[in-house]
């Protein structure tokens, strides 16, 4: 099937309606008219150039477009490659040195999001979420278009999972970068500077703070957190995926206490 340019669209479009070039010249005139701006008017010249050469019409002459030919603006910007919908992946190359509240993503309809999960998936367990997700599918929720970047996964923190409490409290969705693998060591001025890693071992996920000691790793729970250090073979009993970059979480709906409700935790020792 031949893919036909942003122009063609355009014609195409035209002669559905049963429009000559006359009458598109005439009804932008009115809209140029309208607004005092004759950027607004299309010409039977100037319409043959989109048409067939491959012009692109100004912001103006698409406005007119859109109004003439009873389209969505957004849609005849997509004739030339122009989606807003994906601008939410697009908004983190600029950095604001000010404080602002974004309305980018607003007029965003449509993303790419996880459709069908794993019917194993348990809220209960931490889980790496790319191996959940089943199927992908395009639905009207802005910002989770970037789960579909293959450089992140994303992880849930299950509810019984307090290892990084209170810093990530269960029920948290945490990123990954997958570049960062690689445990560092280092002397931490805070805890917000140490690395939080996402880490798989053979009887699940948890997220922890970590170092390696000859052939093991210490998975080093946050000092208030109720779970008890685990010492692990590394790599054979466990494997850091990656990194934690981003976080979104709930605050105030999680606390813990020594009652025996408490979660247990088992120590892996080598």
């Amino acid at each position: 099937m031949v893919q036909l340019n942003g122009g063609q669209r355009l014609r195409a479009l035209r002669e559905s309606l049963g429009y000559r070039m006359r009458d598109v010249e005439l009804a932008s005139g009115r809209i140029a008219q309208r607004f005092e701006n004759d950027e607004f008017a299309i010409p039977p010249s100037r319409l043959s150039d989109i048409e067939t050469k491959g012009i692109i019409p100004s912001i103006f002459r698409l406005y007119s477009f859109a109004a003439i030919y009873r389209r969505e603006y957004r849609e005849l910007l997509s004739f030339y490659g122009l989606e807003l919908d994906g601008i939410s992946a697009d908004i983190g190359f600029g950095h604001p040195q000010k404080s602002h509240l974004t309305e980018a993503s607003s007029n965003v309809r449509q993303v790419l999001m996880p459709t069908r999960l794993d019917p194993g998936f348990s809220l209960q367990k931490t889980a790496d979420l790319r191996r959940a997700i089943e199927q992908w599918g395009t639905v009207p929720m802005a910002y989770l278009a970037l789960f579909a970047d293959d450089r992140y996964t994303y992880g849930y923190i299950g509810s019984e999972d307090f290892t990084m409490y209170p810093i990530l409290p269960p029920g948290s969705f945490v990123q990954v970068d997958e570049t960062k693998n690689k445990v560092e060591e280092g002397i931490w001025r805070s805890e917000f500077e140490r690395p939080i890693y996402f880490v798989e071992m053979r009887d699940g996920f948890t997220c922890c703070w970590c170092s390696i000691k000859r052939d093991s790793i210490v998975l080093q729970p946050h000092p208030l957190s109720p779970v008890p250090v685990r010492v692990l073979r590394y790599p054979q009993e466990a494997e850091v995926l990656g990194q934690v970059v981003g976080a979104a979480l709930r605050l105030g709906d999680w606390h813990y206490s020594d009652s025996p409700a408490a979660p247990k935790v088992r120590s892996a020792l080598t």
